[in-house]
C-alpha cells in the first residue's frame, strides 16, 4: 500500500506520466519553483479566509512586483522581459494558489500594461510602465460593457473631442481592479473608430463600484464603471491603436496566460484529491485503493498532462514569434474546459468535506466558471476555431 504520508514532490513526480518536467529549461524551472514557493508561503495560508470574506489581498501587490511578475513578459521600462514560457509557468503556479491572484497579474500585466506597451507613446510608457511594474500604480482594462460582452462591436461608450480635450461617456462592467486602480485603459467609440484612452481614476465623472455577492472569484475585484462626462487631455489617447484590433491584441495576451493558469488550478485540485484519497480510509482501505477512485485520478492526470503539453506548445510558438490567434483559442477553450471538469471530479473524491474551504477543488471550480467565461466564452472560442476550419464566420450576421 502506498505510504499516505508520501511527500507532495513525490506525488508530483509520479503524476508526471510523460516526464514533461524534462521539457523545461533550468531557467524556466527556476521561475516556476520561485513562484510555487511564494504561493505555498503567502497565498495558501490565507486564501480560504480571503475567499470567504470576499477580500482581495492587496498587501501581496508589492511582493508580486518584487518577484518581477507585473508585466513580466514586457521589455524595457522596468519590466522583467521574461520569455513566454516563463510567464506561462508563473501564471500556472499563481492559479494553483487561486484564480483571483493570477487574474490580478493578468489584468495588470497582460491587459493594462500590454495596452500601454503595445499602443502607447514613449511618454505614456515612461509615465506608467515603471510604476506599474513596481506595483506602485495599478491599472485596469475597461472594454466589456453591460450590453456588450462577447460582441464589442456593439460598444456604446463614446469619446468626442471638445476643444483640446476628449470627453468620454458610457458604462463598463466586469472590469477587474477598477476600484483600486490608478489608471483605466478605457476603450470608446470615436469618429475615427474605437480608441483607447488612459483615464486617471480620480478624474471627475469616473466612478468604479465593486460587484458584490459573487459566487466566483471572491478573492478578486470586478467592478461596474460609470463614465459621465469624463474629460482627459488630447494626449490621453493611445496613438498606436485604432479599431478593435487594439484591445484584441491585449486580450490574446491574457488568453495565453489563462491557458497556463487553468493547468495550475486543475493540478492543485487533483493533488488535493490524491493526497486525501491516500489518507482517507473507508471500508478498511484508503479511498485510493478503490477502482473507481483510481479511474478518476488517472483521467485527471491524463488531462493535466495533455493540457500542459498544449500550454507548452503555445509558449514555444509564442517565443518563436509563430503564435496565431486561433491557436490561443484552442488552448484557452481546451484547458479551461478540462480544468473545471477536473476540479469538479476532484471534489467528489473529497465527499462532504469537499464543500468546505479547507480544500481547494470546489473553490477552483467556482473560480473557473469565471475563467471559462472571461476573455472569450467557450462559445466564442469554438466559433473562432470554426471560422479557422471552415472560413465561415458563423457568429456574424
Amino acid at each position: 500500500m502506498t505510504d499516505p504520508a508520501l511527500h507532495i514532490d513525490e506525488l508530483r513526480a509520479a503524476s508526471d506520466l510523460l516526464n514533461l518536467d524534462d521539457e523545461f529549461t533550468d531557467a524556466e524551472r527556476a521561475v516556476r519553483d520561485t513562484v510555487r514557493e511564494f504561493v505555498d508561503r503567502r497565498i495558501r495560508p490565507g486564501i480560504a479566509r480571503w475567499f470567504d470574506d470576499a477580500v482581495f489581498p492587496i498587501e501581496l501587490v508589492p511582493e508580486l512586483a518584487e518577484l518581477g511578475l507585473l508585466g513580466m513578459h514586457l521589455e524595457g521600462f522596468g519590466c522583467a522581459g521574461r520569455s513566454a514560457v516563463e510567464y506561462g509557468l508563473a501564471m500556472q503556479e499563481l492559479e494553483a494558489g487561486d484564480s483571483g491572484i493570477r487574474t490580478f497579474v493578468s489584468v495588470q500585466g497582460s491587459l493594462a500594461m500590454t495596452a500601454i506597451s503595445k499602443h502607447g507613446s514613449d511618454e505614456q510608457k515612461q509615465r506608467w510602465l515603471p510604476a506599474m511594474a513596481r506595483g506602485e500604480a495599478i491599472g485596469c482594462f475597461a472594454l466589456t460593457e453591460p450590453t456588450a460582452g462577447s460582441d464589442p462591436t456593439k460598444m456604446a461608450t463614446v469619446a468626442r473631442r471638445e476643444g483640446g480635450e476628449w470627453v468620454i461617456d458610457g458604462a463598463k462592467r466586469w472590469i477587474g481592479l477598477a476600484s483600486i486602480a490608478d489608471v483605466a485603459v478605457v476603450w470608446a467609440r470615436t469618429e475615427e473608430g474605437v480608441r483607447g484612452f488612459l483615464v486617471p481614476t480620480g478624474a471627475p465623472g469616473f466612478t468604479a463600484r465593486p460587484i458584490a455577492q459573487k459566487l466566483s472569484m471572491r478573492a478578486s475585484i470586478q467592478c461596474d464603471i460609470e463614465l459621465a462626462g469624463v474629460r482627459v487631455p488630447e494626449d490621453a489617447v493611445l496613438p498606436g491603436a485604432i479599431g478593435l484590433r487594439g484591445p484584441f491584441s491585449c486580450l490574446n495576451e491574457a488568453r495565453y496566460g489563462i491557458a497556463w493558469g487553468a493547468v495550475g488550478a486543475a493540478r492543485d485540485s487533483y493533488e488535493q484529491a490524491l493526497a486525501y484519497a491516500l489518507e482517507r480510509t473507508q471500508f478498511g482501505r484508503p479511498l485510493a485503493g478503490f477502482q473507481l477512485t483510481q479511474r478518476k485520478l488517472v483521467d485527471a492526470a491524463l488531462e493535466i498532462q495533455k493540457a500542459q503539453l498544449l500550454a507548452l506548445r503555445l509558449g514555444r510558438l509564442k517565443d518563436a514569434g509563430k503564435l496565431e490567434p486561433h491557436m490561443i483559442s484552442a488552448a484557452k477553450l481546451n484547458n479551461t474546459r478540462a480544468a473545471i471538469e477536473i476540479a469538479r471530479e476532484a471534489r467528489t473524491m473529497l465527499g462532504g468535506n469537499g464543500i468546505t474551504l479547507e480544500y481547494s477543488p470546489l473553490r477552483h471550480a467556482n473560480n473557473l466558471e469565471s475563467v471559462r467565461t472571461y476573455e472569450g466564452t467557450d462559445e466564442v472560442h469554438t466559433l473562432i476555431l470554426g471560422q479557422h476550419l471552415t472560413g465561415i464566420a458563423a457568429f456574424r450576421g
